[in-house]
């Protein structure tokens, strides 16, 4: 899937392999030293927040979840 911004998308598929390659190879393990993909998940956030401000998308009432953010209760 591509992402919202054009030149998002490479960002984004480096960013989901790194996920995907520290999930199965460390987490689904038990190694919860850290996640390495961290910098390259703020790289493409900040990437797709300027692509939404330039499409002028309203988000004026959507949470984001990321690192550090907690699940909102519901």
């Amino acid at each position: 899937m591509n992402s919202v911004g054009e030149g998002c998308t490479d960002l984004k598929r480096e960013y989901d392999q790194c996920f995907n390659r520290w999930f199965a190879e460390k987490f689904l393990k038990e190694d919860r030293s850290g996640d390495p993909c961290t910098e390259m998940f703020k790289k493409y956030q900040h990437c797709v927040q300027k692509a939404i401000k330039e499409k002028d998308i309203p988000i004026d009432s959507v949470e984001f979840m990321g690192p550090n953010k907690e699940k909102p209760d519901s």
